[in-house]
């Protein structure tokens, strides 16, 4: 049965996520249409209408326990867009202390876009650092795992600069956006690991302040 994460509302300086709603569509859409230079290899609602069955579809995944959608808030506009993916608990041996049924052990960040005007900004280092933050002090889990077609360089750029570790290519790991086969490169940050991408992390969003 899919886990019940309940609200989750990220809180920084500057950026606040918050779960995705029906209500979102306008702000969404808006933002989308600031330009579309970049959304060539990222899945982003092209109208008001898109947007509407974006976010449909993103609830879908949360009661099914597949994908925790946020809002991604930046200076009080709704600019954007991230997840929570592939969460769930593992199945460890009968008996082990280390089982849990409340939150999971691993999750990916990913499905994130945001709009032009907050691109090039503090906001995706921090909306990473909440992330992040939660993953690995409040769930505990031992891993946090990105995933990007391996052509969006922009995107490959962004996940390297947090300190993730590249672990390889999926061959044909999943369709494109573009209709493509795509392959997938990986990334992942473990729980040793945490403190070190933090810190590299805190003095990123201080250059931006």
């Amino acid at each position: 049965m899919p886990i019940d994460l309940g609200r989750i509302i990220l809180q920084g300086r500057d950026v606040i996520l918050r779960p995705l709603e029906p209500g979102d569509a306008e702000t969404l859409a808006k933002a989308a249409g600031e330009s579309r230079e970049h959304y060539l290899y990222t899945p982003v609602p092209g109208s008001l209408e898109a947007a509407q069955s974006y976010i449909d579809r993103a609830l879908r995944e949360r009661d099914g326990g597949t994908r925790y959608a946020f809002s991604i808030v930046y200076r009080g506009c709704v600019v954007g867009s991230t997840s929570f993916l592939d969460y769930q608990p593992w199945t460890w041996p009968p008996g082990s202390p280390l089982q849990r049924t409340d939150r999971p052990d691993v999750c990916e960040v990913g499905a994130t876009w945001l709009a032009a005007s907050a691109q090039r900004t503090g906001c995706n280092t921090e909306s990473k650092f909440l992330l992040l933050s939660h993953a690995f002090e409040t769930w505990t889990v031992h891993r946090v795992m990105f995933r990007t077609d391996t052509r969006n360089s922009r995107s490959r750029a962004a996940i390297e600069r947090l300190g993730a570790t590249f672990e390889g290519i999926h061959r044909a790991d999943k369709a494109a956006t573009d209709g493509a086969v795509r392959d997938s490169a990986f990334y992942s940050i473990v729980a040793a690991e945490w403190p070190t991408v933090r810190a590299r992390l805190s003095d990123m969003m201080k250059s931006h302040a």
